[in-house]
């Protein structure tokens, strides 16, 4: 008697392999932020300490990375310049995500002239250009951290009020928004306990794709000066900064923080692409 042959079991679904370039640029964003967080004890100088007969010193045993015309150490204030280029970007996106997200539902859910009159607002800011604009705002309350933190604010505002408008639009049409306002749940419950926690995965991608753009504008108010001031070690600021030593050929002064910012960008566009395509698939 011949025994039946077993069936073979039902394959389970491969997870995809990260990609490599994803691995590296995620491995090199979590180095930069441990290194922010214990720039006090990285750090061999102080960020603000002055040398005038160390100016313009190149690499070597006391200043790995060399130092710049007033001899502060290029490394120390790399280092500590993390803390703002890092920061700041996630408090203006936190700006930008709350009155952006408010906006987006706000639109999708009532419909009719409140959603023509968002889109219509958002169209004027998109007409105008976010650096100027921003730089109009600056001109009246002052240059600092915190106004181009919040100007640039009020600038992503229509870029992610854009986006969310479109996902509450679907996500408003499902069957389960119906069942709520059946059982009596008011729409702003809804949108507040089941609408937005749903976008949440979704526009937390997006927002960290918008995070490279973030660091760049804010470096590139601070190249202007009007972003980060003295003495600071911003990034940008120290592009800035630097500049003049391009002259005399020394590069390290500009290039150090410049190479920090095109590759924190980078991997962050590259870490930003693939989650949201992960978060907004799931």
């Amino acid at each position: 008697m011949t025994t039946p042959a077993l069936a073979p079991a039902p394959s389970l679904p491969l997870r995809p392999r990260r990609p490599v370039a994803v691995t590296v640029a995620g491995a090199f964003l979590a180095l930069v932020v441990l290194a922010a967080v214990l720039a006090p004890l990285l750090a061999p100088y102080a960020p603000d300490a002055i040398d005038l007969s160390a100016s313009l010193v190149g690499t070597g045993g006391e200043h790995l990375l060399g130092t710049d015309s007033s001899g502060q150490d290029l490394l120390s204030r790399a280092l500590y310049g993390a803390r703002t280029s890092l920061i700041a970007p996630v408090l203006l996106l936190a700006v930008a995500s709350v009155l952006g997200v408010f906006l987006g539902v706000l639109a999708a859910w009532r419909g009719g002239w409140v959603d023509a009159l968002v889109s219509r607002l958002t169209d004027v800011m998109y007409a105008f250009p976010g650096l100027l604009f921003t730089v109009l705002i600056i001109a009246v309350f002052g240059a600092g951290m915190t106004t181009s933190v919040l100007a640039l604010g009020l600038a992503f505002t229509p870029t992610i009020a854009k986006y969310t408008r479109s996902l509450a639009l679907s996500e408003a049409r499902k069957p389960y928004v119906d069942a709520y306002r059946v059982l009596g749940m008011g729409g702003a419950r809804i949108c507040t306990a089941h609408v937005v926690p749903n976008l949440a995965r979704a526009v937390l991608g997006y927002l960290v794709v918008l995070f490279g753009e973030a660091l760049m504008s804010l470096a590139t108010l601070s190249y202007l000066g009007f972003g980060a001031q003295p003495p600071s070690s911003d990034w940008g600021l120290m592009v800035q900064e630097g500049q003049a030593a391009v002259v005399q050929g020394a590069l390290l002064p500009a290039m150090v923080p410049g190479t920090a910012i095109a590759l924190v960008v980078v991997s962050f566009n590259v870490v930003g692409v693939w989650a949201a395509d992960r978060l907004g698939s799931q």
